[in-house]
């Protein structure tokens, strides 16, 4: 077997993402023997009010990149602007616990995926306990039991968001990117919630642009998967499992042709928590990612 370890993370965005990428993607991980971490976006579906982010740097060269229309849909991108938001949580609530039962782990997304992603640095904690509490008691009605992971939407991290995982008593989280598991510092204060990072860049950071080609891209990531360092993936319903299903697919069997050992996000949190006092503690400040518009979480190690 290879000394390569890999844990895909899916983020699940949209009613569409579920309902459609959700059941492909398990499909393919039963087929590769694949077990991973989804993430689900559990509230309305108000993806079409991200078009608010068209002043944002970057947000423009990312669109014509990444095909959005091709990507979500017209009628996803016009969810919550032309029409109320398909509740994605009560419309999709069998599909989740399919992921939960093919033996993958699942977790939070978010609530409302725009609301956290474009408006958490302005969240006061009364709105951020509001916002995570929707979450939390949506994932147990559909599931039966308490959230024991999240990763927030966006990679959008705070101290209250991180307060409020705390008060959870998740396992872990999933917020940042950065390069090794540590517990989180933000405002000087030290949380107990393990943060695993998305540690490799994200498909829709890469497509389209001169460096990465397309037909480059399964070498390319086969290429940054290394022994003895954390690689987690994060991926997304509504790429991997729909519009660049067929790239993802290579890649996969390509990385099991290799022996890379695939695991779930969690199996991570319990196998470093064995050592705890060995995890460092890093900070989580805002930061840019290349090939992503705006700021989000990112680790920061002394």
């Amino acid at each position: 077997m290879s000394d390569v370890r890999l844990a895909i993370k899916v983020d699940v965005d949209t009613d569409r993402g579920t309902r459609c990428g959700v059941p492909a993607l398990l499909d393919l991980f039963d087929e590769l023997q694949i077990r991973a971490t989804f993430l689900f976006s559990l509230g309305p579906d108000n993806t079409g009010r991200a078009l608010k982010r068209i002043f944002r740097p970057g947000f423009f060269s990312k669109v014509s990149r990444t095909s959005v229309v091709s990507t979500y849909g017209l009628r996803t991108l016009l969810n919550g602007v032309l029409w109320p938001g398909p509740h994605i949580g009560r419309r999709n609530a069998a599909v989740m616990r399919a992921a939960r039962d093919r033996g993958h782990e699942v977790g939070i997304h978010c609530y409302d995926h725009i609301r956290w992603q474009d408006g958490l640095a302005s969240m006061t904690r009364a709105q951020v306990d509001a916002e995570w509490g929707k979450a939390r008691r949506e994932f147990e009605r559909i599931f039966g039991a308490p959230a024991k992971t999240a990763g927030a939407a966006g990679w959008q991290a705070n101290y209250l968001s991180l307060a409020a995982y705390d008060e959870a008593n998740l396992l872990y989280a999933s917020d940042v990117r950065g390069t090794q598991i540590f517990f989180p510092r933000a405002n000087n204060v030290v949380f107990k919630t393990l943060q695993i990072p998305t540690t490799l860049p994200t498909l829709d950071e890469l497509l389209g642009r001169p460096q990465y080609p397309e037909a480059r891209l399964v070498d390319q990531y086969l290429t940054w998967m290394q022994p003895r360092q954390l690689n987690t993936l994060t991926t997304h319903a509504e790429i991997e499992g729909m519009s660049k299903f067929d790239l993802f697919r290579r890649l996969l069997v390509q990385a099991r042709e290799k022996n890379i050992h695939f695991l779930r996000l969690d199996e991570l949190a319990r196998q470093a928590l064995v050592e705890r006092a060995n995890i460092p503690v890093c900070d989580v400040l805002a930061g840019e990612i290349d090939g992503r518009s705006g700021t989000l979480a990112v680790q920061h190690c002394s």
